[in-house]
């Protein structure tokens, strides 16, 4: 059934919520960057980029405010906790006020993805780096679970199991 509005309409049987999405209303090209809030912005970045390789993004913008870092096609954007002149635009005092009202709403963890030698080589980095990381078996994927120095939760998983 076709609607008004040039939309397929469909009714419970065969109804594939995933497949409508994508073939009707956009096709995304993946995730662009995550926006977290660390007590100390040039700490944090400095822990990803020696720890996880990360490289320094869109330098000079914003009057370093957030500071962009990132990894192949994802970076995350690093504000600092505690608000300053500096990150009062519109956008940070929307979700400051915004996060301020779901206590209980958060990000459980940040999922990087390697192929079966890098997931193996992180675990040996983070082991010579004192890391402390706990291996989970998914059986469609393997994965270890660290935090970064903030306490964010952070995940590196493969689906190559051999």
């Amino acid at each position: 059934m076709v609607s008004p509005f040039g939309l397929f309409v469909v009714f419970l049987t065969g109804f594939n919520s995933v497949n409508f999405v994508h073939s009707v209303f956009m096709e995304l090209e993946g995730i662009d960057h995550v926006a977290i809030s660390v007590r100390d912005v040039e700490a944090a970045a400095k822990w990803y980029i020696d720890i996880l390789g990360f490289e320094r993004r869109h330098e000079g913008m914003w009057d370093g405010v957030p500071v962009f870092i990132g990894k192949g096609t994802t970076s995350l954007a690093l504000f600092p906790t505690k608000s300053d002149e500096r990150s009062t635009s519109l956008a940070a005092v929307a979700s400051a006020k915004a996060a301020s009202g779901r206590d209980n709403v958060h990000v459980l963890h940040l999922a990087l993805r390697a192929n079966r030698r890098n997931f193996l080589a992180a675990q040996e980095e983070l082991k010579r780096r004192d890391i402390k990381f706990e291996f989970q078996d998914h059986e469609i994927s393997h994965s270890i679970y660290f935090q970064d120095p903030d306490g964010h939760k952070l995940e590196i998983t493969t689906y190559e199991l051999e």
